[in-house]
């Protein structure tokens, strides 16, 4: 694992050093660096989020065929892969993006915990990664409050958006109960390891979650304007 994640972290490592060279501040440095990131990584998080939604709009069919085929496995089986083909939908399509992005996320996470490691041939690194940045004195220390609580609330933020993606249009949610407990879980979560992670490392979370907020406000609002459309084109089949 720890090589897997050196072969990612050192590019990254390379481009946070290229930036802070140019911009000669390494919170900011930091802040471009995450925008970059999660500019990279869009088109991944986008599929993996059309996915779930599409699941989502599944859920009332797929519950109709489990409560009428309760008792027969195997015409089960055979119905739901005529709906995912009528449907054009693979349920092994929302895992690949995630297994792409994890040693991606591994690989930033050690970069920016352990910064002089992957970037220990660019002296100007030494110093700068003891800089402050606004209120935090060093962001190689950890931030005590402010900066772990706004990391924990972006997450609960994200994780809510999320969740509202899952959920199918009568309302319903398969995993509700634990997407629920996973909502309150995280942030806080979140929050404590902002504590005693480098303030670097707490800067890059709430950054990058933040964009994921408006990421997720982006294409919720694509998906209902689809979806509108959609509608609008059977209206006038029907008609």
């Amino acid at each position: 694992m720890q090589f897997i994640t050196g072969i990612f972290a050192s590019p990254m490592g390379f481009l946070l050093s290229f930036l802070y060279n140019f911009i000669d501040n390494y919170g900011i440095a930091i802040i471009v660096f995450t925008v970059l990131v999660r500019l990279c990584l869009f088109p991944l998080y986008s599929s993996q989020v059309k996915h779930t939604a599409k699941m989502a709009d599944l859920q009332p069919k797929m519950q109709a065929l489990q409560k009428k085929y309760a008792n027969d496995k195997e015409t089960l089986n055979m119905k739901m892969m005529e709906l995912y083909q009528e449907e054009k939908f693979n349920p092994m399509r929302g895992c690949l993006p995630m297994i792409i992005q994890m040693p991606i996320i591994f690989g930033l996470f050690a970069l920016l915990r352990n910064p002089l490691v992957y970037m220990a041939d660019n002296t100007s690194m030494i110093m700068a990664v003891h800089e402050s940045f606004l209120w935090i004195s060093d962001l190689s220390q950890p931030d005590d409050w402010a900066l772990p609580i706004l990391a924990g609330l972006a997450t609960f933020v994200s994780f809510s958006q999320t969740q509202a993606q899952q959920t199918s249009p009568d309302g319903s949610n398969p995993a509700q109960g634990m997407m629920n407990a996973m909502k309150y879980f995280f942030p806080v979560m979140i929050f404590l390891m902002g504590r005693s992670f480098p303030a670097g490392l707490a800067l890059y979370w709430f950054i990058g979650n933040l964009i994921q907020i408006g990421q997720n406000r982006y294409l919720n609002y694509m998906r209902k304007k689809l979806k509108e459309k959609t509608e609008a084109e059977k209206k006038k089949k029907k008609k």
